[in-house]
């Protein structure tokens, strides 16, 4: 990528690409993604099981209390299935050869990592998202409230009264 490429900075945010020609090499990016990782992600996307189609029609464009939700993000060296990037949470939905023993291994190494730099891993297996979607749901929301706290739309806020919810008794 040439220098001229890239767009300037927003204002005040150091200084614009034309004050860096000459400087040296560009400054790497924080997840910089090898071109092969991201077809992969790009083939996964595209080839979605249907566990995570069911998932992914519940935190698509924000529908899930507000928080936005991409799925099949490259964060190198691993694809994650689905990243609320706001709240650091990493979704993973595991099929049949995520049961064997070797892919049980591999799994809990890349959660270390995804933890490693900082992501909280919530792992659920496709036969869970069939039978129990709102346990799954619900515990995505535990995982997002412990991260941002309640959502305005939680059924952990508290009720609001100005919305006419939250009196105790009847109200004449």
């Amino acid at each position: 990528m040439r220098t001229s490429d890239i767009p300037p900075p927003s204002a005040g945010e150091g200084q614009p690409a034309e004050g860096r020609q000459g400087e040296g090499p560009e400054p790497r990016r924080l997840n910089a993604v090898e071109p092969r990782l991201r077809r992969f992600a790009q083939q996964q996307r595209s080839e979605m099981p249907k566990a995570e189609a069911i998932f992914w029609e519940q935190v698509r464009a924000g529908r899930f209390h507000g928080f936005k939700f991409k799925r099949q993000v490259p964060i190198t060296p691993y694809v994650a299935d689905f990243l609320c990037a706001s709240a650091r949470l990493v979704v993973e939905l595991d099929g049949p050869p995520h049961d064997k023993a070797q892919q049980i291994a591999k799994d809990a190494a890349r959660d270390r990592w995804f933890r490693s730099q900082g992501f909280t891993v919530l792992r659920f297996s496709n036969e869970l998202v069939f039978g129990g979607l709102a346990l799954v749901m619900r515990e995505v929301l535990a995982a997002l409230e412990a991260a941002h706290g309640p959502s305005p739309g939680s059924l952990r806020s508290p009720p609001s009264p100005a919305e006419g919810r939250g009196f105790g008794g009847s109200h004449a």
